[in-house]
């Protein structure tokens, strides 16, 4: 039984049962603010913080605490102390540290905790967070599940105390859809995944006898939108990755690209292609009615709704080149907003922050990723190179993955919106086409 499979509403409400997750009792004095980190600006320093082994399971423990070390090296906003220089080895976490010590390494933050199997055999978890500067407690809890979920912990935790110190909402506890590649080149096997947002827990949703392509998380479910080309045209397909049930959205005998869901889930965008040109639609997913959203005679595709559902971002060839656009939710009147001279726009898709428009950019042979206001001010290249495509966004709008081909087969990349750090993501073998799934817990 994985009890972490479960909505944040119902993972709260459980937390009274055996199931979930409680807060501890908190002793002492609690440190009542987050520490200001400047996310966006130029004095840019992250937070120094140390996470000590975690008590208790001699094996589960020392994992636990590798994992969100990895995750907070990883998030650009934390940077983690190197245990070799530890000077106190914590003996009971549930004590204040010497505070002393770990100012001598300028770590700002300590994590303390311990993990093991109580007697119904089900993994109990506790941390807490210490504040150095002021010498008090920040955070505090505990977390009950089955032993299986032990990473799950580790990225829920490592959540907790990501949005304690900065005031932002977390991103660990996610998982991302992709296109798995293998075979050879000329013959590529493709297959949909998804995986955890650091590269664990690879599981397979497709088994590649068809084709399948374009795989889009829903920002409000455990639902994915792809293409599936099979026999007879190509198919939008939803599939539910907790239960892998599918269901083909329809059948359509034009080429259909990149659909995407609504904020709220109830309806898919996608772009259809009637002779020379390409269009976009909506489809209510509950009534299946479709309405055609842009009349041109050009190519207008991969639309994306803002966070409210009031506008859609899409790339159009209408004024004669590959650019970003915006138009309102219902069509009509669309404005351009991408302007660099000389460059083609693509991939637009919308922050969940609503704040800004992820795009890919080919200018003379090299390809951008980058970010602009949805006015289009404010644009950004956070990576360029050969060949990157394809952004999707962190729930909490801070990060975007993307794939890189540079000729040899494509691999996943993660970077911070501020281009101040880029990571790869492993995966079993080339991988395309991320799309980043919301908030688990």
């Amino acid at each position: 039984m994985h009890d972490f499979h479960l909505s944040r509403r119902r993972f709260t409400a459980l937390a009274a049962g055996t199931t979930a997750l409680s807060t501890l009792p908190l002793a002492g004095a609690f440190a009542q603010a987050p520490r200001e980190v400047e996310i966006r600006g130029g004095q840019f320093k992250p937070v120094s913080i140390a996470v000590t082994d975690f008590l208790g399971d001699a094996q589960q423990g020392p994992a636990l605490s590798q994992v969100m070390t990895n995750n907070f090296r990883r998030s650009v906003y934390l940077a983690p102390v190197d245990s070799r220089s530890f000077s106190e080895k914590i003996s009971n976490p549930d004590q204040p540290p010497q505070w002393d010590a770990w100012r001598t390494i300028n770590a700002q933050y300590v994590v303390t905790g311990r993990t093991g199997r109580g007697p119904d055999g089900r993994m109990r978890t506790e941390f807490r967070l210490w504040d150095v500067t002021s010498g008090q407690q920040a955070a505090g809890q505990q977390f009950v599940t089955d032993p299986n979920n032990s990473r799950r912990v580790a990225h829920i935790i490592s959540d907790a105390i990501f949005s304690r110190i900065t005031g932002e909402k977390g991103f660990f506890d996610t998982r991302v859809v992709f296109v798995d590649e293998t075979g050879p080149k000329e013959r590529r096997r493709k297959r949909l995944a998804v995986m955890d947002q650091d590269g664990a827990n690879v599981r397979y949703l497709t088994r590649g006898e068809d084709l399948a392509l374009t795989p889009r998380f829903s920002p409000s479910s455990q639902d994915v939108a792809f293409m599936s080309f099979g026999n007879g045209d190509p198919k939008v397909t939803l599939l539910n990755v907790e239960t892998s049930q599918r269901e083909v959205v329809g059948n359509f005998p034009g080429m259909t690209f990149s659909p995407r869901f609504s904020p709220d889930g109830q309806k898919i965008i996608m772009s259809l292609t009637s002779g020379s040109s390409t269009n976009i639609y909506a489809m209510d997913l509950r009534s299946r009615a479709t309405t055609r959203l842009t009349d041109t005679s050009g190519i207008d595709t991969s639309p994306c709704y803002s966070p409210d559902g009031s506008q859609i971002a899409f790339e159009s060839d209408r004024g004669g080149g590959q650019q970003i656009y915006v138009m309102g939710a219902g069509g009509g009147n669309a404005r351009r907003i991408s302007f660099s001279q000389g460059a083609r726009y693509s991939t637009p898709v919308w922050s969940p922050k609503g704040d800004l428009i992820a795009f890919t950019r080919q200018r003379a042979g090299s390809f951008g990723i980058g970010v602009m206001r949805p006015d289009g001010s404010g644009e950004r290249i956070i990576t360029e190179g050969y060949h990157n495509e394809g952004p999707t966004f962190a729930p909490n709008g801070l990060f975007v993955m993307f794939f890189r081909d540079p000729g040899s087969g494509a691999k996943i990349f993660m970077a911070d919106v501020t281009g101040r750090g880029e990571f790869p993501v492993p995966t079993p073998s080339f991988a395309s086409d991320p799309s980043w799934g919301p908030l688990l817990s």
